[in-house]
């Protein structure tokens, strides 16, 4: 009987145990997840510094909490600027070890485009998100390994595209899908600026250089997501008035897409002169945005009078949040790796025009 009794006690004992042991698994599953997700910056240039850093420090979903430079000094300017821990800053050689690293839940490359094939991958190998600035990567080929990876290794990859989280670029592309004023028969998307270097990267065809790949995916890009299709054919021209400095890349170039609807758009990019603008004209009227992309804000208009004016605080910090709350709420981004892919394809159809000096027909 005294054994029964001790036997019943510590069974007793032991359901207990189980039990809370099941409450305590049961909390930790639904235990809330970080609010904030780490982001490092890879490559500490111009749109980290004056841009990306500043708009973090304005999102709800994400914080600066790590940085990959080469540059020693400018790691402790960083340090200091943004309360950046040690451990949590990297040069290239030491990249990988941010695998270990809890306080890093994205990696942001930013660098030319050259790099970022190798630094997304090494950013997926270790088991974080990626985000990786625009254009993409230098060939479809290096975008389909980036996809690849992150597919591998299960995290998100998206593509700065910023325009596409931008509102009155959200909203023409409502038009064109609700068929708002009918059927889409031409855009005019043109993009530039006058770049005064004679020596930066963007000159230099070995690091992912010319027109078209920096500016130039701001027009193609409008053109897919203004048609909703993608173009199967493009008439490319290339032209300089500075060929002591765009010996190796593209300074200006016009191009003419093709879309299986009929529409045709026409395009333009440059370092050698400022545009700005996107046009889109339909069998019931036109719209426009002027600027289309620019820092300081969208606006536009309609033939039937409609403004389109909606401001918002930060263009980055709203593309950082959404594209971190695709990864805590565990849905699709925006602007996967996928549509980076089928921009480089185009650009390298554009790069074939030119050479051939005529029309190019772009395989699916």
């Amino acid at each position: 009987m005294h054994t029964r009794r001790i036997f019943i006690k510590n069974s007793l004992g032991s359901l207990a145990a189980l039990t809370i042991g099941s409450e305590a698994f049961s909390l930790a599953c639904t235990a809330p997840q970080k609010e904030k997700l780490g982001v490092a910056l890879v490559g500490l240039g111009y749109y980290s510094t004056d841009l990306l850093a500043p708009a973090l420090q304005l999102t709800k979903h994400c914080r600066l909490t790590g940085i990959v430079t080469g540059t020693p000094d400018k790691a402790k300017h960083w340090q200091q600027q943004y309360h950046i821990a040690e451990k949590n800053t990297y040069n290239y050689q030491s990249f990988d070890d941010i695998a270990n690293n809890p306080d890093i839940d994205v990696v942001y490359i930013v660098l030319p485009p050259s790099m970022h094939a190798e630094y997304v991958i090494k950013a997926a190998n270790a088991g974080k998100h990626v985000w990786c600035e625009k254009p993409m990567a230098v060939t479809a080929a290096e975008c389909r390994s980036m996809i690849d990876a992150c597919k591998k290794n299960k995290v998100k990859l998206s593509i700065g595209y910023r325009m596409q989280h931008e509102p009155n670029t959200q909203r023409i592309i409502q038009f064109r899908k609700d068929k708002t004023y009918g059927a889409i028969t031409q855009v005019s998307a043109r993009a530039g600026y006058f770049d005064s270097r004679t020596d930066h990267w963007k000159q230099k065809k070995e690091m992912g250089g010319g027109s078209m790949y920096d500016m130039g995916v701001y027009p193609l890009n409008a053109a897919r997501y203004t048609t909703g299709e993608e173009p199967i054919a493009v008439t490319a021209k290339q032209s300089t008035t500075r060929p002591d400095i765009y010996k190796e890349v593209d300074e200006t170039m016009a191009f003419r897409l093709e879309f299986p609807g009929g529409a045709i758009t026409e395009c333009e990019t440059s370092f050698g002169k400022s545009m700005n603008s996107l046009h889109v004209t339909c069998t019931k009227g036109w719209y426009k945005l002027e600027p289309f992309q620019a820092y300081s804000g969208i606006k536009g208009i309609t033939s039937d009078g409609k403004l389109l004016n909606a401001v918002i605080p930060n263009e980055q910090a709203k593309q950082m949040d959404e594209d971190a709350l695709a990864i805590l709420q565990n849905t699709p981004v925006l602007v996967p790796g996928e549509e980076g892919l089928k921009d480089i394809k185009v650009v390298e159809a554009v790069y074939r025009s030119v050479k051939e000096n005529g029309r190019v027909l772009i395989s699916g």
